[in-house]
């Protein structure tokens, strides 16, 4: 943990000289797989390396490297924005705040980062966003996650005025059905959860390409990984899961009726990635392994594949000027190569080999299923919308009869890297399933 944090400030440090953008990316992706290849070796240890108040397990080291992934690809794709300097500082600072955030190992350690995360995600939709909007945006997600994070440290500091600790380990003989609500609402309302969703939208649709990418790619999961830990850490409050089980099914049925409405591309995929966590939600207060895994891999596919479906919305609007269905139509025939690398994002999105999707949907489900056969309805619905608004996205966008567009620039290597970049993780993950399930 150490050498990355001390590699991370090595990158703000490259600031003070004259650095190209080829050198700084080289010098993110070589941290990512020294990180990859130092330890992804400790799988299966709830802790794994411990030290100075950090931990590194599986889950940890998955979504640190996730980070590391996506913040790649988001430079990439951000190769014409102004501000390049102020850019490039932005996206080390982020990557050190989420680091931290996996990586703490008392609750009050994680508040911090937590929060922090908010900051450049902030910058970034009032700095380099589009519309005069984004102020609109930026305060909706401020609010929505600012004021349910208050409960949250109010709850950690009564547990430590409680314990003398506020270690993940211990505290959880400490919890009644209040601290328990004021303890998940703040990550509930992070992932997000159906009724506290309305920030997500305004913030993707306002923001740049590299916002709507690490807003869906890695601070979503930062809702997800806080439920986790306080989940395994209080198991006695399982019994009223089946209240977020619910709320979390009926409102990605909801979401999922609402994204078959939409004629914004950037908005349909930010409404489904409510109806994806919403699942995730489920799963994760099954309170079986089958549910916490499938969650975890639920939120590793939901971070590359939506991620590739924001970045593939962006090639289209830099040469329609437009992110509407209808003046998006006939793609196929103009830029057949594109329609592919589109048409693997979309079957990934609605979960269709080969995508790890397909496994961590058939392990919800089936935990889900174990709970009460009643919730196969709302899966039914929820995974036949989740088809059908996919297809509606593909279909929409690359066939039928386009505008008589004469002058459009082509697609350039680095674009088709990008799409290839987002995927070739979710078909290898698929192929090499136990790197992410173990001995299941």
């Amino acid at each position: 943990m150490l050498m990355m944090l001390v590699s991370m400030i090595g990158l703000i440090l490259m600031f003070c000289y004259k650095v190209s953008w080829e050198l700084f990316v080289f010098w993110i992706l070589l941290l990512g797989l020294i990180w990859a290849m130092k330890f992804m070796m400790f799988f299966w240890d709830f802790f794994s390396v411990v030290s100075f108040g950090f931990s590194i397990d599986v889950y940890s080291s998955s979504l640190i490297l996730l980070s590391m992934w996506v913040i790649f690809l988001m430079i990439i794709s951000s190769m014409l924005v102004m501000y390049k300097k102020e850019f490039m500082l932005l996206m080390v600072v982020m990557l050190i705040f989420l680091a931290l955030s996996f990586s703490f190992m008392n609750y009050l350690g994680f508040y911090i980062s937590f929060e922090a995360s908010l900051i450049p995600t902030l910058l970034l939709i009032m700095g380099w966003g589009y519309q005069p909007e984004r102020i609109n945006a930026g305060m909706y997600l401020m609010f929505y996650t600012l004021g349910m994070s208050l409960p949250l440290l109010i709850v950690i500091l009564m547990m430590w005025e409680g314990s003398g600790s506020l270690m993940m380990v211990s505290n959880s003989y400490l919890m009644n059905e209040l601290l328990y609500m004021g303890l998940i609402g703040a990550f509930l309302v992070k992932m997000p959860m159906f009724f506290f969703h309305l920030w997500l939208p305004k913030a993707h649709v306002e923001a740049p390409v590299s916002g709507s990418m690490i807003l869906a790619g890695i601070l979503l999961k930062l809702g997800g990984y806080g439920l986790m830990r306080v989940i395994m850490m209080t198991q006695g409050f399982l019994s009223i899961g089946m209240v977020w089980i619910s709320l979390g099914l009926t409102g990605g049925f909801f979401t999922s009726l609402i994204c078959l409405r939409q004629v914004d591309m950037k908005s349909l995929v930010a409404y489904s990635s409510v109806g994806h966590m919403g699942m995730v939600i489920g799963g994760l207060f099954s309170g079986n392994f089958l549910g916490l895994e499938g969650g975890f891999s639920m939120m590793i596919a939901h971070g590359l594949c939506s991620s590739g479906l924001f970045c593939s919305v962006n090639m289209i609007y830099e040469r329609l000027m437009s992110r509407s269905l209808i003046v998006s139509k006939g793609l196929l025939e103009i830029f057949p190569s594109f329609s592919l690398g589109w048409f693997f994002l979309c079957v990934g999105n609605m979960a269709a080999p080969p995508s790890l999707n397909l496994v961590s949907e058939i392990m919800l489900i089936c935990s889900l299923m174990s709970l009460s056969m009643y919730n196969v309805i709302m899966l039914i619905l929820l995974l036949f919308l989740s088809a059908g608004y996919s297809l509606y996205l593909y279909s929409m966008s690359q066939h039928g009869k386009g505008l008589e567009i004469f002058s459009m620039k082509i697609f350039v290597t680095r674009e088709y890297m990008l799409m290839f970049f987002h995927w070739f993780p979710l078909g290898v993950l698929f192929l090499k399933l136990e790197a992410v399930f173990g001995s299941i």
